[in-house]
């Protein structure tokens, strides 16, 4: 009987500490910086297939583990066929009683309605600015490179080449080099 601790932040410049510090009793941890959106998570997939029958995971919160309720069901269904419990930290849900179960899936739905909301008035904020004017989007980096291209290609230098000189993608110079054919 192992307790497995589970960290994630979304991206790599975020700090894992906090979680750790609060695993720091686990018998081993499992740790990511990857995005929470994805279902292909190694250290995720890992954990998952080195858990024995009566360990138990542990995660700081909800979030840390799954993103909708869907993904966080599959896992704990998952979990429960090998016999593992799993613990929320910042709940209180202990999957191992028949309340924790109830109630990780009560969360889990409410967290996923949650985040639809959040994400729906995003893009009513993002839509009203638009309208107003003052939302332009994403900077177009790669473009604002064109004469760079240009310049690189006529130099003979294969795509991938220009394309790690000046830190954009590939398909980014193909797509210049494109538009810059047709406009000539």
């Amino acid at each position: 009987m192992a307790t497995i601790g589970y960290a994630r932040v979304s991206t790599t410049g975020q700090s894992l500490d906090a979680q750790l510090a609060a695993l720091s009793t686990c018998d081993k941890v499992f740790q990511e910086k990857v995005s929470g959106a994805k279902d292909d998570r190694p250290q995720l997939k890992l954990m998952l297939e080195f858990v024995r029958e009566g360990d138990s995971v542990v995660v700081t919160k909800l979030d840390r583990l799954a993103r909708n309720t869907r993904h966080l069901l599959e896992i704990a269904e998952f979990l429960a066929t090998k016999k593992v419990t799993m613990k929320i930290q910042n709940l209180g849900i202990d999957t191992g009683t028949p309340t924790g179960k109830l109630m990780l899936t009560m969360v889990g739905a409410i967290a996923t309605f949650e985040r639809e909301l959040m994400l729906e008035r995003q893009a009513e904020g993002i839509a009203l600015a638009k309208q107003r004017g003052h939302y332009k989007g994403r900077a177009a980096t790669a473009m604002a490179k064109s004469n760079d291209v240009l310049e690189l290609a006529k130099q003979k230098l294969p795509k991938t080449e220009i394309a790690k000189e000046l830190n954009i993608s590939v398909s980014s110079v193909q797509r210049i080099l494109k538009q810059l054919s047709k406009t000539n």
